[in-house]
């Protein structure tokens, strides 16, 4: 794909539309395996690898929302064949497909024309107290409350060491990232959120209508923060509804 930026799980397929999704805080591209083996092959399923974790271990994480935009703004020009495009973006990944969209209509270059965001509450003036975490201990505590790591890595400190740089990068991110006022972007968004998320309520995943000039359409499923390990295939046909394309049923 000409960028360490992204990876394919799979061969792209020669038409239909391309989904670019976002990681969450500590998480990379291989999250999305699931909905990109279910979307297959009517959507061409590209995932971000951020810096820091699996094949980029060896990068420097950045730890900065907005660098971290900028750079994913420039870096779509290697995924730029003309194929229409959408963003999904969980957790952490949310803000980024945000941000990133807001660039990119910026710079009046082609944008995504449909956002999905997922299990993030809308931007506010400040930063979330949820994303507040000074400290290690606090890092892994916010984790084991979201439920996103099995116990394994917590038990394993080779794997902790593995992963501890990127986690500590993003809390940073996400703790210092506070919303810069600016029109509604001119792209529908679609608001996924489960009904038990420890913090996100619905209501304010239902925010994010407020940063949209175009509709806004908002699914609660059950479960909590990462509701969509349960719900692949529930969100993979949402997606696909919404992007005009028919998937196979497995």
């Amino acid at each position: 794909m000409g960028s360490d930026w992204f990876r394919r799980y799979g061969q792209a397929p020669q038409d239909g539309p391309r989904l670019v999704c976002f990681p969450h805080a500590g998480g990379a591209a291989s999250a999305f395996v699931p909905l990109s083996r279910t979307l297959a092959p009517a959507v061409d399923v590209v995932a971000v690898q951020y810096p820091g974790r699996q094949d980029r271990h060896q990068e420097p994480p950045v730890d900065d929302i907005a660098r971290l935009a900028d750079r994913l703004a420039e870096e779509m020009s290697a995924l730029d064949d003309r194929r229409p495009f959408a963003f999904l973006g969980h957790s952490m990944g949310a803000v980024l497909a945000y941000e990133t969209a807001r660039r990119l209509e910026q710079r009046s270059a082609p944008g995504p024309e449909r956002l999905f965001l997922s299990g993030r509450g809308a931007p506010t003036a400040a930063p979330s107290p949820h994303d507040q975490v000074r400290t290690d201990a606090h890092v892994l505590s916010a984790i084991r409350r979201l439920g996103g790591t099995t116990g394994g890595v917590f038990q394993d400190p080779d794997l902790l060491a593995m992963v501890m740089p990127a986690l500590r990068a993003d809390y940073r991110a996400i703790g210092a990232y506070a919303w810069t006022p600016g029109a509604p972007l001119n792209v529908p968004f679609t608001v996924l959120i489960g009904d038990n998320d420890p913090v996100v309520t619905v209501e304010e995943a239902s925010d994010w209508r407020g940063f949209s000039a175009a509709r806004t359409d908002v699914h609660v499923f059950s479960g909590g923060h990462f509701y969509l390990d349960h719900h692949t295939r529930e969100v993979a046909d949402l997606v696909a509804e919404a992007l005009g394309v028919v998937t196979v049923a497995r």
